[in-house]
């Protein structure tokens, strides 16, 4: 059986995180829905994915996904993929954790991503970069988005392809919203998002890479936490 592919565009409503440091983690599980079925359709009905972690409800088994995220982002790992530095929990998400579990699971295998400080470009700038996202940003390959304060990064988004002219829609789990932004607020540190206006980071997707061996992608359904390192 065909299952039809999880979708999220202007005016829909996503998950929402379920803790107050997990927002990078609800859009690390947000992506995973996006670009695997079978994933979404075990969040939705609790079916299909043997070994996932347990839940009554679409939220408890999100919120269950999104702890395992979180572990795995902010945890030491060092593999063939190479380094990942620990970070404390209660910081939410580390960007490095974050690009890797795009590249391994919650993306279009395959994909490569790199991390961009934004914080102190200039306007122009911005307009470039947010230019440079509404041409590589597609299905099975969203970006990441850090946003806060003129001196704190507070709030992870997930970005997502948009009109395909000046506007990306942006997934916000705090309230699972998503809503369209125009290079002109992503610029103009006008982006009016939970609060929060500020771009820090950006994690976009760069093309295509090379892949050694095999990556065992069921590794990041959530199956053993202790099994969850790409091989």
């Amino acid at each position: 059986m065909t299952l039809p592919a999880y979708r999220l565009v202007n005016g829909d409503t996503g998950p929402r995180q379920q803790s107050p440091v997990t927002c990078g983690s609800a859009c690390l599980t947000t992506a995973r829905m996006l670009v695997d079925p079978a994933f979404a359709h075990w969040i939705a009905t609790g079916e299909g994915l043997p070994g996932s972690p347990e839940g009554r409800s679409p939220a408890d088994r999100f919120a269950a996904y999104e702890r395992i995220v979180h572990r795995r982002t902010n945890g030491f790992t060092l593999d063939r993929s190479g380094l990942n530095v620990p970070w404390p929990r209660f910081l939410g998400t580390p960007p490095w954790g974050a690009k890797r579990e795009l590249e391994f699971g919650a993306a279009k295998h395959g994909t490569d991503y790199a991390i961009t400080v934004v914080r102190p470009l200039t306007h122009d700038q911005l307009a470039q970069v947010f230019e440079r996202l509404n041409a590589v940003v597609a299905d099975g390959m969203p970006a990441l988005l850090y946003v806060g304060s003129a001196t704190l990064p507070r709030h992870v988004l997930l970005v997502l392809p948009g009109n395909g002219d000046d506007r990306l829609d942006v997934y916000d789990p705090a309230d699972g919203s998503v809503r369209a932004r125009s290079v002109g607020s992503f610029a103009s540190h006008e982006l009016k998002i939970s609060g929060w206006n500020v771009p820090w980071f950006v994690i976009a997707p760069t093309g295509p890479r090379a892949v050694r061996g095999r990556l065992r992608l069921q590794r990041y359904a959530g199956l053993a936490e202790a099994d969850a390192s790409p091989a």
